[in-house]
């Protein structure tokens, strides 16, 4: 049979086939022994050879490209400069007193509401503490102090901001803080106040009111702003009680000033009766009585706006044993610094004359007797020396009113 020959022929060829593979797998591996040790990791300095021959063969081969750095992202901050708190007050940039003047900043004792939308949990209201702060869910406590409500909103968004995206965030004021205000001028007790609601007509109503001797179309707010400058606006309430107008009402912030300027004693253009007569004003005013048929010397309290007329029917001045065309109206001149006096026809007055019924300041004195205005009269003209202020005035009668057995005789008519 012929199949052992094929089987030993067959054997024949696999041991050659065999016997082939292993030599050249020896040549090779005889040849190129670092190809079977490259499959080690190559060490750092095998590395960098490496990269210096590829270097070397790129310059040869037409040189190395050029890197061209893209320059940094603005939006990203640089990693040398600090990172800035989260709730640090930023530097005050320059404020426009107009629009600063409109501008309600919060303080410690203002009240608000904070809202924030899809999240109740995280809605409250709170009261600034005595250092400015409240305290705000997942954030702590906030100093909000001499922000506007529009700033404070911003800043407990972007607190919020970490933990929700883009929350909805809405502030409201629901209480406002009493504030403590300067009042000077012509006001008739001009000093502190504590106000609230803190506007301009309550703190004139607070001090007594305006005196005779104000202009209300000039009354100064001024204000100090957080970088330390003084603003100033200038408002006119006499307009508006003229027109019958709203009042220019300004709402006032803690440590404001309000100053009432003097008006002009030549303008004849300001109405005082008006001003006399409106809330502004103070209610009462006091004048001083010299009559021999009243008996002494007296102070009578009346309405603001009172004329002359009025002061002769409190008086109830006795006709019988009074001399009805000269009775004495002494006021004091502030610009002079003396004692004016004018001689008024009570009859007409009582007839209707307005020209002999003039309307009564403050501290007027009434003198009622012929011969009792006679010595006041020679009494204020042997005073030389000039009255230093009203008080000096006012000193002068009542030493008067401690002589007065001098002055009130039986013959004083």
């Amino acid at each position: 049979m012929s199949w052992p020959r094929t089987f030993i022929g067959l054997g024949l060829a696999s041991l050659y086939t065999s016997t082939a593979t292993l030599s050249y797998t020896f040549i090779l591996w005889s040849i190129q022994p670092q190809k079977a040790i490259a499959q080690t990791p190559p060490t750092d300095t095998e590395l960098q050879r490496l990269l210096e021959e590829r270097r070397q063969r790129l310059q040869r081969e037409g040189g190395l490209p050029t890197l061209e750095l893209e320059p940094a992202d603005p939006l990203l901050p640089s990693p040398q400069a600090p990172i800035p708190p989260l709730f640090q007050t930023p530097p005050t940039p320059a404020l426009d007193p107009v629009i600063e003047f409109d501008t309600y900043r919060l303080g410690p004792g203002d009240a608000i509401g904070v809202s924030v939308l899809r999240f109740p949990d995280l809605s409250f209201q709170a009261a600034l503490d005595l250092e400015g702060n409240i305290t705000v869910p997942l954030l702590g406590r906030v100093p909000l102090t001499g922000l506007t409500l529009e700033e404070a909103q911003e800043r407990i968004r972007f607190g919020l901001n970490r933990f929700i995206i883009d929350p909805v965030v809405t502030v409201s004021l629901i209480g406002v803080r009493p504030v403590q205000v300067t009042i000077a001028g012509e006001v008739f007790r001009p000093g502190f106040y504590p106000l609230n609601p803190p506007f301009v007509s309550t703190a004139i109503l607070i001090a007594g009111g305006t005196t005779q001797q104000a202009d209300l179309r000039d009354v100064r707010v001024r204000r100090i702003l957080p970088d330390g400058s003084v603003i100033e606006r200038t408002l006119d309430l006499f307009t508006p009680l003229r027109n019958a107008d709203t009042l220019p009402d300004l709402r006032l912030q803690n440590g404001d000033a309000i100053v009432v300027r003097t008006l002009d004693t030549d303008d004849l253009t300001y109405d005082r009766t008006l001003v006399a007569s409106s809330t502004l004003a103070q209610q009462q005013i006091r004048i001083q009585v010299l009559s021999y048929a009243g008996g002494g010397v007296g102070a009578l309290a009346l309405p603001n706006g009172s004329r002359f007329t009025d002061a002769l029917a409190a008086i109830r001045i006795n006709p019988d044993n009074t001399n009805f065309r000269q009775i004495a109206l002494i006021r004091f001149d502030p610009e002079r610094g003396q004692a004016v006096t004018r001689l008024l026809n009570a009859r007409d007055a009582i007839l209707g004359n307005p020209a002999e019924d003039p309307m009564l300041l403050e501290n007027d004195v009434i003198v009622v007797g012929r011969n009792l205005v006679a010595r006041i009269t020679y009494a204020l003209g042997t005073f030389t020396q000039p009255f230093r202020d009203i008080l000096g005035f006012l000193l002068f009668f009542r030493q008067l009113r401690q002589g007065a057995e001098n002055l009130f005789g039986p013959d004083q008519r």
